[in-house]
């Protein structure tokens, strides 16, 4: 027996609040993983939960909490709002067979959300999540007693293993001026409780829990990371650093308030671990992450594997190999010796660490890779369109033949269709550049909304811009 109204997706279920994100369809999914729990795991080992600032987030988190124990699993229940890493951090530290987050990450305020995480720390594997949603529906066994809820605080140890990740004391005597924005989000003051501790100058805004994001979604991209921007550029600091709704994805600005995309936060991340640090391990990047990321690997001597978009793919490499980092476009990025999960918190305290160690603001940061790697520009539009126009645009896309120049007049090399439909071009301008990025276009069908998003890479933002216009105008030609 299915529930119509909850579909568990890659990272969980989302959904509208009061709409079909009710309190009766909360415990039905957590009525779901409760018997997942005692189907494929061992129930006594009990769950972790937690929740963050969205619209009756801690009312949801109770309402799993009491489904879980009276299933006779023990609940270990967040007392306050808590980031998602350290909620996976919790269910690792110990021992637990799962966690549930309450949260909807970097939807917009009117969403709430159920995440599930694994005993490993990190996403359930698609075999999980598809266990629980075809346990929905099912009533779950009650015994005459039910288990105990106990009110746990999963920040000291998650805050002692990021702390001790990143170098404090480099950061604390490096002169450098940070900027922290959690977005109203679960990141609250948690890094400006760090930087204080330290005597780091610092200032902080959007730390006070908000569920109504006031002018935002909690995503740590333009638009909504604007404030931040123009706090940096106000206060003279170094770098903006700043987390989405539920703290486990990073957005940062340089600074002079620009906007540094995910793509260049990994790269700066990666590029450091790599010289810096020498940890042993492949590198891992979704489908419409940039390709500076397989420079960077390749100038190390590093196996780069590219795969589906979606940070279940890092998990489920982390689970099976040893990677040293592990990334999304989304700004979600991963270190396998610290979780198979992402976590905004910690990368924005190893992104203070690198501007420590080398002296150097993020511009400078960023400056250095495209001149060392060559430019890698990058632009992202997002089309809200009908589902029936969205597979008229996959057809096309797919019709689409070497040679053919569709696209701002570039011709197409060759095609990949690893997730979505990618074309890398011909593109005249790369001729003049020394070291140029490839120039690829993606287009992306979302699979449970009518949206259609379009990512392309190249050597100047000139034709990015270009080359986004002539994505719209063929998406929309259908």
């Amino acid at each position: 027996m299915s529930h119509p109204a909850i579909k568990f997706g890659t990272d969980g279920w989302r959904a509208v609040i009061a709409d079909d994100f009710t309190f009766a369809n909360v415990r039905a999914a957590a009525e779901a993983i409760a018997s997942y729990v005692h189907a494929k795991e061992d129930p006594a080992r009990g769950l972790c939960i937690a929740y963050d600032t969205r619209f009756g987030s801690k009312a949801f988190a109770r309402a799993c909490a009491e489904v879980a124990a009276a299933t006779g699993i023990p609940v270990m229940l967040a007392q306050s709002v808590t980031p998602t890493p350290a909620l996976s951090f919790g269910v690792r530290e110990r021992g637990a067979a799962g966690g549930i987050m309450i949260t909807s990450s970097h939807n917009p305020p009117q969403w709430n959300g159920v995440k599930y995480k694994a005993w490993y720390g990190g996403s359930g594997k698609p075999s999980i999540m598809a266990e629980i949603e075809s346990q929905l529906g099912k009533p779950a066994i009650r015994p005459a007693i039910p288990a105990p809820i106990t009110e746990v605080d999963f920040l000291p140890t998650y805050l002692k293993a990021i702390k001790s990740f990143a170098d404090l004391d480099l950061i604390a005597r490096s002169g450098m001026k940070f900027c922290t924005d959690s977005m109203y989000g679960a990141g609250g003051t948690i890094l400006s409780d760090i930087f204080s501790s330290l005597g780091v100058d610092h200032i902080a805004i959007r730390t006070n829990p908000d569920p109504l994001f006031p002018g935002i979604n909690p995503e740590p991209i333009e638009p909504h990371i604007r404030a931040l921007g123009e706090a940096v550029v106000a206060n003279h600091c170094h770098a903006g650093l700043c987390t989405d709704g539920d703290a486990d994805r990073i957005g940062a600005t340089d600074e002079h308030g620009n906007f540094v995309d995910p793509h260049k936060i990994y790269s700066v991340l990666l590029s450091w671990v790599l010289r810096r640090k020498g940890w042993p391990g492949a590198v891992t990047r979704a489908f419409n992450t940039t390709k500076m990321l397989d420079r960077i690997a390749a100038q190390h001597g590093r196996q780069l594997i590219e795969h589906g978009i979606g940070f279940k793919f890092v998990c489920d490499y982390m689970l099976e190999r040893e990677i040293v980092m592990g990334g999304e476009e989304s700004g979600g990025i991963g270190f396998q010796r610290h979780l198979p999960e992402r976590d905004g918190l910690l990368n924005s305290l190893l992104l203070a660490n690198v501007m420590a160690e080398e002296g150097k603001t993020l511009g400078q940061l960023v400056a250095d890779l495209q001149s060392e790697y060559g430019e890698h520009q990058y632009g992202r539009i997002d089309l809200h369109i009908p589902d029936e126009q969205k597979n008229s645009v996959n057809v096309r896309a797919q019709a689409l033949q070497p040679g053919d120049s569709i696209f701002a007049g570039m011709p197409v090399l060759r095609t990949e269709t690893l997730d979505g439909v990618k074309f890398y071009l011909d593109n005249p301008e790369a001729k003049s550049k020394p070291n140029a990025a490839e120039t690829w276009l993606l287009l992306r069908s979302s699979g449970t909304e009518p949206l259609l998003r379009i990512y392309t890479e190249s050597c100047s933002k000139e034709s990015v811009a270009k080359l986004l216009e002539s994505a719209r105008a063929f998406a929309l030609a259908g």
